[in-house]
């Protein structure tokens, strides 16, 4: 049988760098309704659903005929805001939490977690690192893996550290994978995860998923090969569209 997977998309309003992100227009759609039909797209998402604590993102979501669902303001993650979906929607084996700021992620990434996920306890993606500056940009966080595909650590800092190499070679040896901030839940998982206390690491480096290793559950990281294109400040708007151009419709 077919697991049942439901797709959820937190958006929040407030945002200190770029606040009513989510609303803001890409080439006359609004952010979270490019990444809404992109996430509905994916052959393995049974249901996708907007998660949102404002009104005004609520009937965006309602005008372009998503689906939407107004949750708690008080969560401090978008983890939070998923797992409060889940519970009102019964049924489902596993649940994704797709970035609401990643209005070009690709159908097939979102397969390819849901693929990665079914055997594990969490699963997320990562890319390889092709731009030196980026290795080193604590906005960029970086994850490193044992054999087995699944999370080592991740941070905000260069890692693997390349002790007796010159920094400007470290982008020549493949080794630095860049984390995408998407991930997959086993549904009971999600529930358990939600209600940990903060781990120390995850205080210091500001990764809720550190917490998580902390604790002692899985995370699989399966590498994608297409780029992620997040969008944390006005200024990545123009840089997003001078990279993609033409491939925006």
């Amino acid at each position: 049988m077919k697991a049942k997977i439901i797709g959820i998309i937190p958006s929040r309003y407030a945002s200190t760098r770029f606040p009513a992100k989510s609303l803001t227009q890409i080439k006359g759609k609004s952010m979270i309704r490019r990444v809404y039909e992109q996430a509905i797209q994916a052959e393995s998402l049974s249901k996708v659903v907007v998660a949102t604590d404002h009104e005004l993102i609520y009937k965006e979501v309602r005008n372009f005929g998503g689906e939407v669902m107004m949750t708690d303001p008080n969560h401090l993650t978008g983890t939070g805001r998923c797992c409060e979906v889940l519970d009102q929607y019964s049924g489902f084996d596993f649940a994704m939490n797709i970035q609401g700021d990643e209005p070009f992620i690709k159908p097939a990434q979102i397969d390819l977690l849901a693929n990665t996920v079914l055997d594990t306890e969490i699963a997320t993606l990562a890319n390889q690192i092709k731009i030196s500056e980026e290795i080193f940009d604590p906005n960029v966080v970086k994850v490193v893996c044992n054999v087995k595909q699944e999370a080592l650590y991740f941070s905000r800092n260069p890692i693997p550290f390349q002790r007796n190499i010159e920094t400007k070679d470290w982008i020549k040896s493949n080794f630095h994978l860049k984390h995408l901030g998407i991930y997959a839940f086993r549904a009971d998982i999600l529930q358990k995860i939600t209600n940990l206390e903060t781990s120390f690491l995850e205080k210091l480096e500001s990764l809720e998923q550190l917490t998580w290793l902390f604790e002692g559950y899985k995370i699989k990281v399966a590498v994608s090969e297409h780029a992620s294109y997040g969008i944390d400040t006005p200024e990545d708007v123009e840089k997003v569209l001078r990279l993609l151009g033409n491939e925006i419709f």
